[in-house]
């Protein structure tokens, strides 16, 4: 999927809207609600969008969801600390490594398969940056120490790559299936 049409940018950020919203007041998910999809959607983004503009919006949806979800929808501002200007650089990390992966090739599996390998790495770093600031920096424990860290990275961290990977990895799947419906159709056209 080559998305060089302004129209086919433009379905893509409304997508990825739609989904941002439709997921991100439930981080982890329950039975009737997916889990919050933000850290693949900024991958993503890098990924198909690549300009700056389309990451200024949803990360200005992101803040708009969160403000929602404490002020109107009453769930808990828990996370909602000084660190939480810490999103910027974490999303940011998603995003420029979609983007710097989109430049090097989208083409065959070992293109997808090198998405995936930094998918996994940029939702990695994402989350130390994401997580240790609200640990350090969120003023939410009064005492931080590493081994507590550590094993709050531990405990959280594969939770939150793993969700962000199966949404890349399902996102990548969709982008097979059209590359590859649509080279048969251009064969068949000949």
């Amino acid at each position: 999927m080559n998305p060089s049409s302004s129209s086919v940018r433009l379905g893509l950020l409304a997508t990825f809207a739609v989904l941002m919203v439709a997921t991100r007041f439930h981080h982890f998910g329950t039975v009737l609600h997916l889990p919050d999809a933000s850290m693949a959607l900024f991958f993503l983004g890098g990924l198909y969008l690549r300009r700056h503009l389309p990451f200024l919006a949803l990360l200005a949806l992101a803040v708009l969801i969160d403000w929602a979800a404490v002020s109107v929808a009453g769930v808990s501002d828990f996370c909602v600390t000084p660190a939480y200007a810490f999103l910027l650089p974490a999303y940011a990390v998603l995003w420029y490594g979609g983007r710097a992966w989109s430049g090097g090739g989208m083409r065959g599996w070992r293109g997808l398969a090198g998405a995936l390998l930094v998918a996994c790495a940029c939702a990695s770093l994402s989350f130390l940056i994401s997580n240790g600031a609200f640990y350090w920096l969120g003023g939410r424990y009064p005492h931080p120490e590493w081994s507590q860290y550590l094993a709050r990275v531990w405990q959280w961290g594969p939770l939150f790559v793993r969700t962000t990977m199966t949404y890349v990895i399902g996102a990548l799947l969709v982008h097979a299936l059209i590359v590859t419906f649509r080279g048969r159709s251009a064969s068949l056209d000949t």
